[in-house]
């Protein structure tokens, strides 16, 4: 899978060439720096490579990094103590600080910064970098490596990390020279950023951390064939802006890709013109406002009816920053079948991959949405709208009949979606919501609302449990003036919550919420409708009548947080009121919740979305009285 434009060679060798683009127009270049940062004039200085690393990433506008020190990348950490600029936070675990450097970049647009050692300190980033590169999230990991005289030798904790994440980066370097450092950092961060955001990994060997070299700023950066696209082409707008003056039923497919690109705004305005539905993926919740009467709900294997039906019966889809994933299309010769297809996208490997393309656009959606929106408002003066009213009629009547939902337990234990859906209510939009991967993610992304992007961060790609809590660290680091909640379930929790005392250590008061269902929800799920309820390996018993084993209020309290359990649903808000009026330490919340309670709708693994369940074995019932 190709991800932005890759350029490391094991990449392109492997990847089939996309087909070749229509001539477009040109238009005048502005120069424009490649090197991120001030661009302050550096004279040549005599320095040690590691004291450029700490240089480079000062001038390079970086203010936090999440690292954790060992042999290999030690001659980086002692000019990283003198630094002004850098605030180094010390993780507990390497994957802690690739998932909060994602939760910072998240956030805050920003590249994230991980630092980790040779050997297990680097593969220990790879889970973070993989999922980065599957949700296309700026980051920049620096590894140490063993002296290059050592390299292929099978040296103590050598392990040939630019090799194992050629295939989850944007690009891997490798450097032996202490004069490369300046360079390579700004690149990395040059393509970290540009076109389809993603991780790019700069692995140093420690003797080039170790030789002197000159220091000037700023570099000089020429990649030969790395230009990524950012307008789209004027014909192919055009010919988008055709096919919405002649749909009957359209619908906005929205991406993460809009996220990314910062194009909220954009979008709103195009998707007002238009006025027809938006769908916003697990990746784009928030991009455009839950509230806003166009939106009918996310798309895909637990999406709202409307969202689902609104694809599948669509004659046209308005495809921006979005890539057909398999959790989206179901089985994907059946998905939309009556629909025409507008794809816009920064990546051009994306177009047409899943699904082909009637109109593809390769650009930044930054720029195609108003070139798009200018065309439509043109295509509208020049003949009459489309009357897309009998369309709205049927989208209506699903969004009010199969609203998202949840009925009560039977087994007295509170509702998660209930837990969930308070927090979203009582914290605001202004919140920060983190997720882990499995139930509680479906349902923090069902039942809390979100009314403006980089609110709801989440492993969507790659579905990494325990992403939650330092991805949660990263994101408070990165807004520190908002509430951020990570929201997590009790598997999730046990593999990552080591970051509490980073956390506790680094005055980072997040909230952490534990949907304590006492097992591995999502496959308990699964095992109850495929498996004929046999539960296999996923009762975890840390919740109600069981041994408690942790017992996460006494964790929490060993941890220096304040731990919280609410058991009953008439203290579910005064539990919440109560974490919410502590920000001088994290709080860490059990909430014991019952272990039946489902994610509904939900479309089964290998069939059509038509065949979406409302509940066990219901369908909705698609004939509509007139």
């Amino acid at each position: 899978m190709s991800k932005g434009s890759p350029i490391s060679p094991a990449l392109l060798a492997a990847r089939p060439a996309p087909p070749a683009a229509p001539a477009r127009e040109t238009a005048p270049v502005v120069p424009v720096s490649a090197v991120r940062g001030p661009n302050r004039v550096v004279p040549p200085t005599e320095m040690l490579g590691s004291a450029a690393i700490v240089r480079s990433l000062e001038e390079l506008g970086v203010d936090d990094v999440f690292g954790l020190p060992g042999g290999a990348i030690l001659p980086t950490y002692d000019p990283l103590l003198a630094s002004t600029k850098l605030r180094h936070i010390l993780v507990r675990h390497e994957q802690g600080a690739g998932h909060a450097a994602q939760g910072y970049a998240m956030v805050t647009g920003r590249p994230g910064v991980c630092i980790a050692t040779s050997g297990p300190g680097a593969t220990n980033l790879v889970t973070a970098i993989a999922d980065a590169h599957m949700d296309s999230v700026p980051m920049v990991a620096i590894t140490g490596q063993v002296s290059s005289a050592f390299i292929g030798s099978d040296a103590f904790q050598e392990a040939d990390i630019v090799g194992i994440t050629m295939p989850i980066t944007k690009h891997s370097y490798l450097v032996t020279k202490a004069e490369d450092i300046p360079r390579v950092l700004a690149e990395a961060f040059h393509i970290a950023t540009t076109g389809r955001p993603g991780p790019v990994l700069v692995d140093v060997a420690k003797d080039a951390q170790q030789s002197s070299m000159t220091f000037s700023w700023p570099p000089k950066v020429d990649i030969p064939g790395y230009r990524p696209v950012v307008r789209g082409h004027s014909k192919q707008v055009r010919e988008a802006a055709r096919l919405i003056g002649a749909s009957q039923r359209p619908v906005f497919y929205v991406g993460g890709g809009v996220v990314k690109a910062h194009a909220s705004v954009e979008l709103k305005e195009l998707a007002e013109l238009v006025g027809a539905p938006v769908v916003t993926t697990l990746m784009a919740r928030g991009v455009f406002p839950d509230s806003h009467d166009q939106h009918v709900g996310m798309p895909g294997m637990h999406g709202s009816v409307s969202a689902v039906t609104a694809l599948q019966q669509a004659d046209l889809l308005i495809t921006l920053g979005a890539r057909f994933d398999d959790r989206v299309t179901g089985v994907l010769s059946s998905f939309a079948p009556h629909a025409k297809v507008i794809h816009a996208d920064i990546d051009p490997a994306e177009i047409s991959k899943n699904r082909t393309a009637d109109v593809p656009i390769v650009g930044s959606v930054k720029e195609i949405i108003p070139e798009l929106t200018a065309a439509v408002r043109e295509a509208f003066d020049a003949q009459e709208r489309p009357d897309i009213s009998a369309w709205w009629k049927t989208i209506r009547h699903l969004r009010e009949t199969y609203p998202v939902g949840f009925t009560q337990p039977d087994d007295g234990l509170s509702a998660p979606q209930q837990v969930i859906k308070r927090i979203g209510e009582l914290t605001g939009p202004e919140g920060v919501f983190v997720s882990g991967v499995g139930q509680h993610q479906m349902w923090a992304a069902q039942f809390i609302q979100y009314e403006r992007p980089h609110a709801w961060l989440n492993s969507g790609g790659l579905g990494t449990m325990g992403y939650s809590v330092p991805a949660a660290m990263g994101a408070k680091v990165g807004n520190p003036d908002r509430v951020v909640w990570a929201i997590d379930g009790d598997g999730c929790f046990q593999m990552t919550n080591q970051e509490l005392a980073t956390c506790v250590i680094n005055n980072i008061p997040i909230k952490v919420a534990v949907i304590n269902n006492s097992s591995l929800g999502m496959v308990r799920q699964w095992q109850t409708l495929f498996y004929e309820g046999r539960y296999s390996n996923t009762d975890l018993n840390t919740g109600h009548d069981t041994v408690r084993v942790p017992d996460f209020v006494k964790l929490a309290d060993a941890y220096g947080c304040v731990g919280l359990r609410c058991e009953r649903d008439e203290d579910i808000d005064a539990t919440i009121e109560q974490a919410l009026a502590i920000n001088d330490r994290p709080v860490v919340i059990d909430f014991v919740v019952s272990r039946d309670s489902m994610v509904w709708p939900m479309v089964p693994s290998g069939v059509s979305n038509d065949l979406i369940q409302i509940a066990r074995n219901m369908t909705p019932t698609w004939e509509q009285e007139d």
